[in-house]
């Protein structure tokens, strides 16, 4: 049975795009960015696709590809455009689906909608931390807001460096699985994401 993974974050800038790559690795999955803002000559479709070794992974357009490297909203809002999620139709494959968001949870799309609202209740929502001062209380709230609207297919993946006292008490509190941990690399490449693809490959088909 095919299953979509969700992969969203605590916050911006917390390797939600390297997580991706090694979650499309190991599942030799397909890939889809509904909204990319900014970076559009090297998006993180084409990043992740940079990174990918199987022949297998297909990757689909954005529903929104925004010039602005802003929050979606208001990068739309620059394009002349209102981000719709009746016009985010997602690809239809008879693969694994890997799904991106942008930003975190709460970031608006519009005046109504957020990222969150773009999460189904059949996903495998794989919220992505960061250790930095402020992080655990950025995963506790992304936490009990998944929560709040029902979702309890979440795991947590932990990227960089191990700090085991942060990732036991988010742990603890929020009584979610761990999916384990992507280390800081001097550098990414395929190689690099094969290995950790490798590595977290039964921790991501056991979830």
């Amino acid at each position: 049975m095919t299953k979509t993974y969700f992969i969203t974050g605590i916050g911006t800038e917390v390797g939600k795009t390297i997580v991706s790559a090694v979650v499309t690795e190991a599942l030799r999955a397909d890939y889809f960015k509904p909204i990319q803002a900014g970076d559009l000559e090297y998006s993180d479709t084409d990043k992740v696709k940079a990174l990918i070794s199987n022949s297998k992974s297909k990757f689909f357009n954005n529903a929104y590809a925004l010039k602005t490297p802003m929050s979606p909203h208001a990068a739309a809002e620059i394009d002349e455009v209102t981000i719709d999620l009746k016009s985010i139709s997602r690809p239809k494959t008879q693969n694994h689906l890997v799904i991106e968001g942008a930003g975190g949870l709460m970031v608006p799309l519009n005046n109504k909608d957020c990222i969150i609202d773009l999460i189904e209740k059949t996903d495998k929502i794989i919220l992505v931390s960061r250790h930095y001062l402020g992080s655990i209380n950025h995963t506790l709230l992304s936490v009990e807001a998944l929560k709040n609207r029902g979702f309890t297919n979440i795991g947590i993946l932990f990227n960089g460096n191990e700090h085991p006292t942060t990732e036991r008490i988010i742990l603890d509190k929020t009584q979610l699985l761990s999916l384990g941990s992507i280390p800081e690399e001097s550098q990414i490449s395929k190689e690099v994401i094969l290995k950790h693809a490798e590595r977290l490959k039964l921790n991501l088909e056991k979830f």
